[in-house]
């Protein structure tokens, strides 16, 4: 059995194997399943770099999927607030949600703040060893205000938002991220290409060639 599909937790149910392994669905579609995690302050760059991804991707065939932390919180996780607790029940729903994609042979991006290294260490550990990537956007507070569209950030100094991440808020920066981008510094483009790079080795099955890969 594939290591995604071994975690159980649950002590009154049975683990039901699926009858189409996630190998045979990574070899039918020619590239790997795994989870692209991009964390960040709010106005980081983080959607905009999830986006642009999956353009590329998308466009030279790969399977990919986009969660965005503001679009789960309209479904998935509408019955969230914002509080340390809410926080990580948030990024918990959504690991589950990743896990099960990934199970399904899809690339999935997503796109966090989740500010806390425990609730993203969680993450990981529902993935496959090097399945779980974490992209850091670096990026310093003064220009993620100065990017504010939304104008959370003016709201958050007012005192009108509470709980908010870089305000009042911590953000824990990852120590070790898997790749780490100045998103305040380099274009979407060059950082781009830096993700594309440190995926290429985990898109690749079996049989296929690396010549597959010359059109990223």
């Amino acid at each position: 059995m594939h290591e995604k599909e071994m975690n159980q937790k649950s002590t009154n149910t049975i683990w039901q194997v699926m009858s189409i392994s996630l190998d045979e669905r990574e070899r039918l579609q020619g590239h790997r399943s795994f989870l692209v995690w991009f964390t960040g302050l709010s106005g980081s760059g983080k959607s905009t770099m999830v986006y642009a991804l999956e353009e590329r991707l998308y466009k030279w065939g790969y399977r990919t999927f986009a969660l965005d932390g503001d679009n789960v919180r309209h479904g998935l996780c509408a019955d969230l607030g914002f509080s340390h607790r809410d926080r990580s029940e948030n990024i918990r729903r959504v690991g589950e949600a990743a896990k099960l994609l990934t199970q399904a042979g899809v690339i999935v991006l997503a796109a966090f703040i989740s500010p806390f290294r425990a609730d993203r260490q969680k993450v990981r550990n529902l993935m496959a060893a090097g399945d779980f990537i974490e992209v850091f956007c670096d990026c310093p507070l003064e220009i993620c205000e100065s990017r504010d569209t939304k104008g959370l950030y003016k709201r958050a100094r007012a005192g009108e938002i509470d709980d908010f991440t870089g305000i009042s808020s911590p953000y824990e920066e990852p120590i070790r991220p898997d790749l780490l981008l100045k998103t305040g510094e380099d274009s979407v483009e060059t950082c781009t290409e830096m993700v594309l790079e440190k995926i290429k080795s985990r898109l690749l099955v079996a049989d296929v060639g690396q010549e597959d890969l010359a059109n990223i």
